[in-house]
């Protein structure tokens, strides 16, 4: 299914599983800490649900980083897309 979110909630998304990946962390494993379904995993990665702040705060501990590093990588992009944008 494709996402109908915003460019810039396709942007945390893309870090949101880069940042899984690079824990060396499954779909799976993220879900099964979380104590939910894999399909819960699976859904916002794949765009077909968006993460609350509460449920972003849950799974950046369980990946093991630091919110706010996402969230300054989130706006660094955003501004980088921007200022292309303006060229």
């Amino acid at each position: 299914m494709k996402s109908v979110f915003s460019h810039e909630y396709e942007t945390f998304r893309r870090c949101m599983i880069a940042a899984r990946k690079e824990a060396q962390l499954t779909q799976e494993s993220v879900a099964k800490s979380l104590k939910k379904p894999q399909s819960f995993v699976a859904k916002y990665e794949n765009g077909e649900r968006r993460l609350d702040v509460i449920e972003f705060l849950l799974v950046a501990h369980v990946i093991g980083v630091d919110p706010c590093d996402i969230i300054r990588k989130i706006s660094q992009k955003i501004s980088e897309a921007s200022c292309e944008s303006e060229i």
